[in-house]
C-alpha cells in the first residue's frame, strides 16, 4: 500500500498494488489532503491509515478493505491532536500508537477495539516518542524517543505493559526497527556525529549489542571526529520569569590557539530539529577549515513539545529570526569564537532563515549561503506544487488574506533586500517543485539590483537539495570556496 497524488496532483489517495502481478494497481481510498499507510491488521483485511493536517493536527483510521469505510480512532473531539507512528497487536485486539493528546509530546498509547477504552503507557517520558516496531510473536513492543535529539531505545512487554529502557546503544539517531522472525533479535541502523549509519543488532536475552557493519569513512580516524556538546542560550523572551533557552549543538574545533571562526547551520522544515548525525562536511569545516560550527533548534523546532513548534506560526514569523540575534548575543561571550568572523548556512526554511539572518544582522555578519531558500512567502505559496500549498499555509500564513499578504510581503527577504550588502551564495535546483527555482533568481536580482554580491550555482538537473555526486562535490567545493573568501579572509 502506498500513498500517490496521481488522481488529481494535489491529494494523497491509497493504493494496493500486487507484488505477483507487477501491473495491477486498486485506488484503496480516496480523499481530500494528505493521507498515509500505516499498516496491516494481523487478517489483511484492515488498514491502519493516517490523514496529516499539520504538525499539530492529524487523525488516525482504520480502513475496512471489504466494505472501504473507514472508522476514526478518536481520543477526543479535539481537533489539535496530531498522531504519530501506529500498529496493530499481533492478534488485532489493541492497536499501539502515539499522539500529544493532553501533552506537550508524543506518547504511547493503547487502544482496547472491544471497549473502546484508551490508555497512556509512557506518561513518565517526556519526549516525543518516534519509531515503532512490534515482535512477530507480539510480546514486545520496540519503541525510540526523541531525547534532546539523540535517539533512546526502549522495549515494551505487551502483557504487563511495562517498558525499559535498553541502554548500550551509542548516542544518535536509530533507525530502521527490524524483528527477526523467531522474535529474539532486533536490528536497527545507528548513525552517530562519529561514524555513518551502521547497521546493529540487539540479542534480546541478554541485551547484547552487536555492530555489523562498519562503514568506510575514506582512511581517516573516526576517533578524531569532533562530537558536538548540547548547549543552551537565553533568547529575547521569558518562561515562567526566566529567559526561554534555545537548545544548540556546538562542534568546536579541536586545535587552534585564536578565536574560531563561526558557521551557523540553520535546519530546514521549520517543524524540524536539527540532530546530531556523521557530517563529513562539518568535520572538514573542524578539522581542515578551523571552523567552529553551531546547529540551533530555534523556535518552531520539533522535539521539544507542540507549544515550542508553535511559538513561531503566523505572525509571529520573525520571532524564530530573532533567536539567531539572541545565538549571535551569546557567541560574542564566547572567548574561544570570533564574533567577527561568523557566516550562516541553512537549506529550504533553512535559507529563508539564512536570507532574514543577513536582512536583520548584516553588520554582525560576514556571509550567508543561502540552499534551495524561500525569498518570498507570497510568491512561494503562489508557486509551490498545488499538494503542499494548504500545508504550507497553515505554517506561514494564508496569503489569501489581504492583512496576512501584507504581513508575509513586509517580511520577505526580496522586500528588505536593499538590507544586505554582505555576500551571499544562492544554490537552487532548476527543477524544484517545493521551492521554486523563480525565490533564488528573484533573491539573486534584488541583491544585485541593490550592488550587493551574489554567487549563484544552479544545477539544471537538481529539485528541492543535490542528489547527483557530480553536483553535490561541485557544490561542496563552491561552499568551501566561498566561506575561504569571505569568512576566512575577514580576519
Amino acid at each position: 500500500v502506498y500513498a500517490s497524488t496521481a488522481r488529481n496532483g494535489v491529494d494523497h489517495d491509497l493504493y494496493l498494488r500486487f507484488l505477483d502481478e507487477p501491473q495491477r494497481v486498486e485506488l484503496l481510498w480516496e480523499g481530500d489532503g494528505y493521507w498515509y499507510p500505516l499498516d496491516w491488521s494481523p487478517d489483511d483485511r484492515q488498514l491502519l491509515i493516517g490523514l496529516y493536517r499539520s504538525i499539530n493536527e492529524s487523525y488516525l483510521y482504520l480502513l475496512d478493505l471489504a466494505s472501504g469505510r473507514i472508522v476514526q480512532i478518536r481520543e477526543a473531539d479535539d481537533p489539535q491532536i496530531s498522531y504519530g507512528a501506529a500498529l496493530w497487536s499481533s492478534d488485532g485486539s489493541k492497536v499501539y500508537f502515539c499522539s500529544d493528546h493532553q501533552s506537550e509530546f508524543q506518547q504511547l498509547k493503547v487502544w482496547e477495539r472491544s471497549s473502546g477504552r484508551f490508555t497512556t503507557l509512557t506518561e513518565q517520558i517526556p519526549w516525543d516518542l518516534q519509531l515503532l516496531s512490534m515482535s512477530p510473536d507480539g510480546q514486545h513492543l520496540a519503541f525510540t524517543i526523541n531525547e534532546n535529539g539523540a535517539s533512546r531505545l526502549y522495549l515494551l512487554d505487551t502483557g504487563t505493559e511495562t517498558y525499559r529502557e535498553v541502554r548500550n546503544i551509542p548516542l544518535g539517531q536509530i533507525g530502521n526497527l527490524s524483528w527477526h522472525p523467531g522474535g529474539r533479535q532486533l536490528a536497527m541502523t545507528i548513525d552517530t556525529s562519529q561514524q555513518p549509519g551502521d547497521a546493529y543488532v540487539l540479542e534480546l536475552a541478554e541485551l547484547k549489542l552487536t555492530q555489523w557493519t562498519f562503514s568506510e569513512v575514506g582512511g581517516l580516524a573516526p576517533d578524531q571526529f569532533v562530537e558536538p556538546q548540547l548547549i543552551h542560550y537565553p533568547t529575547f523572551d521569558e518562561v515562567d520569569g526566566q529567559p526561554r533557552q534555545i537548545p544548540a549543538f556546538y562542534y568546536r574545533p579541536q586545535s587552534g590557539d585564536r578565536p574560531h571562526p563561526v558557521l551557523i547551520y540553520i535546519h530546514g522544515g521549520p517543524e524540524s530539529q536539527y540532530q546530531p548525525t556523521f557530517s563529513p562536511t562539518f568535520q572538514y569545516y573542524l578539522q581542515e577549515m578551523g571552523i567552529a560550527v553551531l546547529a540551533p533548534n530555534v523556535r518552531g523546532s520539533s522535539g521539544y513539545g507542540k507549544s515550542f513548534v508553535r511559538l513561531d506560526n503566523g505572525y509571529k514569523r520573525e520571532d524564530s529570526v530573532r533567536d539567531i540575534g539572541s545565538l549571535l548575543d551569546w557567541i560574542d561571550r564566547q572567548p574561544e569564537l570570533d564574533s567577527h568572523q561568523v557566516a550562516v548556512i541553512g537549506g529550504s526554511y533553512g535559507g529563508y532563515m539564512v536570507l532574514a539572518s543577513m536582512t536583520h544582522y548584516n553588520h554582525r555578519l560576514c556571509c550567508g549561503i543561502d540552499i534551495v531558500g524561500i525569498s518570498n512567502f507570497v510568491t512561494f505559496l503562489k508557486n509551490t506544487k498545488s499538494y503542499r500549498r494548504d500545508l504550507r499555509r497553515v505554517e506561514y500564513g494564508d496569503e489569501r488574506d489581504p492583512q496576512m499578504r501584507a504581513y508575509l510581503y513586509a517580511i520577505s527577504p526580496t522586500t528588505n533586500a536593499h538590507k544586505i550588502s554582505k555576500p551571499i551564495l544562492i544554490v537552487q535546483g532548476l527543477n524544484d517543485p517545493r521551492v521554486p527555482a523563480s525565490e533564488a533568481e528573484q533573491m539573486l536580482a534584488a541583491i544585485r539590483q541593490n550592488g550587493g554580491e551574489a554567487w549563484y550555482l544552479l544545477a539544471k538537473d537538481e529539485g528541492h537539495g543535490f542528489r547527483k555526486k557530480s553536483n553535490r562535490d561541485f557544490y561542496t567545493k563552491a561552499v568551501m570556496l566561498f566561506l575561504q573568501q569571505y569568512l576566512l579572509c575577514a580576519r
